[in-house]
């Protein structure tokens, strides 16, 4: 308390006994012990309301120990009892988090983990995954700023999550505990495997695979990739105790359009103690994009030897030439590119409005426009004869495909005739034209769809310019190249805009989680947030069948499983505002990841150990641990002292002092007839 404070604490005293003395003591005929009663009464009724009054804060020092924390964290992960290795931690983790000392020295966090962290959940070694890196972040949450120490009881085995020897804080001791045999035992595995998701028909894919060799002899082994049961693929490994890693490409070939299923394996004639990581199903879409191009034209120009070059980059392209008077069948193309029309274009529309083909119609000055004003409805074309250079503007809204800017601006004119180009319907213009840098209107390369049928019309004459411009900005033809492959790619289909767009994959493992995305789009292909949409999920196997609700994710929605069984499923998701629909179909693999496993991971552990200045210890020195943790002084209580200030009035006894000193008053004076 201040000085001033307690001046005014003397003088409350000092009043409170002058009025006592005033009302009982100095107008008192006669001084009996019932005055002097009733002085003290009046005193402490007095002294107490000038003490709230004054409110004095007061001062206490208390002196607090806290103990360091000493989380102690079990693997509850099926690869533990695979490894026989479930009753004895059972057994130390009991030993640890019941020893009277460590109880008395540390604050015991108990937790246990598998894909999660969880604390306070019993260990029943049912978990899918193991993720020690997710440890290591949930500690970092619970003991921020401390230096503890942690008693990881694992096999050191991860499956899923960051590397975990750098994840710990640089304030935790780590203590990995190993549990499962250490000794060294024969096995084989296909450590990871790398396909792509798609291959193009008659076209050969690449797949990758990664083989993990466990054991100190020399061992052959053999290295195949089946298919429907048979073998397409096998080749022999040698193995040692210094070649235990090796890496194998094989180029398979796509024969068939559709999903398909291959099985990669690797054998021995030696025993292995697990063959379960011996096997690795994977699948490939096989996609059939090869399109035949027909360009047509009654004049040799630079622009059709630069369009087949761009075209037939890629390699499921393929270009023919023809003259309009050499056209016999156009039923095999999958596109029109109808260079400069002329009036002897005229059988071509005709032919074409039967077969519906679509078209890629470029104009310049040798076109024909009072023709391409009767054999199309997309534009309207008022032209002079007067030739003019039209440079090119990007559209940055333009969402029929994705296309970069690729500094269009800079890039040479094309020559058209002057004159005013109407469109007549709903086009989806990429580039617009400007004449002197000012936009005149007119569109120069824009895109028509009506229900399957796609056009596009590309407004001017040399356009191989801009190959060669691309060129010298660039260093090479992929952004022109990659420009006209994709006008290409978009009008060579007559798919239209799908409504519901759903992702998933064709097989999943049992036991992990299964996701499945989806995006639904409105009439203006616009992302909707508020679509309702289901699923319907039906095992093939045991035809029982399951619906789901989709969930709102980032920048779509998204239905999660958990807990399939293996087997294969069909699904079909629906929208329910229009019944827009998609069926799809994936396989739950059974495959358990934890079951890879056929040793504890010690070098793993020991990194971890060092990395964090702890010890990598084995179960018959657990009591080892337990006495270092009790002996080393880094782990010593630490004591805080905490001053508390508390001002007066929250003194609830003072409050009833006063009630009672005034209520015994008056009943005294009462009593004694002094009222």
């Amino acid at each position: 308390m201040t000085t001033s404070t307690i001046l005014l604490i003397l003088l409350s005293v000092i009043i409170s006994g002058a009025v006592a003395f005033y009302h009982y003591l100095f107008k008192a005929d006669t001084q009996n012990k019932i005055n002097w009663v009733l002085a003290f009464l009046r005193f402490i009724s007095v002294f107490s309301l000038l003490l709230l009054l004054i409110n004095p804060v007061i001062s206490r020092k208390t002196i607090e120990t806290n103990k360091i924390p000493l989380a102690i964290v079990a693997d509850n992960s099926r690869s533990i009892s695979e490894l026989k290795a479930n009753d004895l931690e059972k057994e130390l983790f009991e030993k640890l988090t019941t020893n009277a000392d460590l109880k008395e020295k540390f604050e015991i966090q108990t937790s246990t983990f598998d894909q999660e962290f969880f604390v306070g959940k019993p260990l029943d070694f049912n978990g899918n995954q193991s993720n020690i890196d997710n440890v290591a972040t949930s500690l970092k949450q619970l003991n921020k700023n401390t230096f503890y120490p942690i008693v990881l009881l694992t096999d050191g085995n991860q499956t899923i999550g960051n590397d975990y020897v750098y994840s710990f804080q640089e304030t935790a001791t780590v203590f990995p505990v190993v549990l499962g045999d250490t000794t060294s035992t024969f096995d084989l595995k296909i450590n990871q495997l790398n396909a792509n998701k798609y291959a193009f028909l008659k076209n050969k894919f690449p797949v990758e695979v990664f083989l993990q060799y466990n054991g100190n002899k020399a061992v052959s082994a053999n290295f195949s990739i089946e298919k429907n049961g048979k073998k397409i693929s096998s080749q022999a490994l040698n193995f040692d105790k210094k070649n235990k890693v090796q890496s194998v490409q094989i180029l398979l070939e796509a024969d068939r359009v559709g999903l398909q299923k291959y099985k990669a394996v690797i054998s021995s004639t030696a025993k292995e103690k697990n063959t379960y990581n011996n096997i690795k199903n994977f699948a490939v879409e096989v996609i059939d994009q090869r399109k035949e191009i027909a360009i047509i034209s009654d004049i040799a120009h630079p622009d059709l030897g630069a369009l087949k070059r761009a075209i037939e980059s890629n390699a499921q392209r393929k270009v023919t030439f023809f003259k309009t008077n050499l056209i016999s069948d156009l039923k095999k193309y999958n596109l029109l590119v109808l260079y400069q029309p002329t009036a002897s274009f005229r059988k071509v529309f005709e032919a074409n409005n039967k077969l519906k083909i679509n078209t890629f119609i470029i104009t310049g000055m040798a076109t024909d426009f009072n023709l391409l004003n009767q054999m199309q409805s997309d534009l309207s074309f008022k032209l002079t004869n007067k030739k003019e250079d039209f440079t090119s503007s990007f559209v940055s809204g333009f969402n029929l495909f994705a296309q970069n800017d690729i500094q269009f601006d800079q890039l040479p004119p094309l020559e058209n005739p002057f004159g005013k180009i109407t469109e007549k319907g709903s086009l989806n213009t990429l580039l617009t034209a400007k004449v002197n840098g000012i936009e005149v209107g007119n569109p120069l390369l824009t895109f028509s769809e009506k229900g399957t049928s796609r056009s596009a019309y590309l407004l001017g004459e040399n356009s191989w310019k801009w190959r060669m411009e691309t060129h010298v900005i660039h260093q090479s033809y992929e952004k022109y190249d990659q420009f006209i492959d994709k006008i290409i790619q978009y009008l060579s289909t007559n798919s239209a805009k799908k409504s519901l767009l759903v992702e998933h994959e064709s097989f999943y493992n049992s036991g992990e989680t299964i996701e499945i995305f989806a995006q639904y789009f409105n009439k203006s292909y616009e992302l909707e947030e508020n679509a309702n949409l289901s699923i319907n999920l039906t095992n093939k196997n045991t035809k029982s069948t399951k619906n789901y609700n989709f969930s709102k994710a980032n920048n779509g929605y998204q239905a999660i499983f958990d807990g399939l069984e293996p087997g294969n499923y069909v699904f079909q998701v629906k929208e329910s505002s229009n019944n827009a629909s998609y069926n799809g179909s994936f396989e739950v693999l059974d495959f358990d990841v934890e079951k890879q496993f056929v040793n504890p991971d010690v070098s793993k552990l020991q990194q971890l150990a060092n990395q964090n200045k702890g010890e990598v210890i084995h179960p018959n020195q657990i009591d080892k641990l337990i006495q270092k943790l009790l002996e080393k002084d880094t782990y010593l209580p630490v004591e805080k002292s905490l001053i508390k200030n508390s001002p007066l009035i929250d003194w609830i006894l003072l409050l009833i002092l006063l009630a009672v000193s005034l209520a015994t008053e008056w009943f005294t004076r009462k009593y004694n007839g002094l009222l």
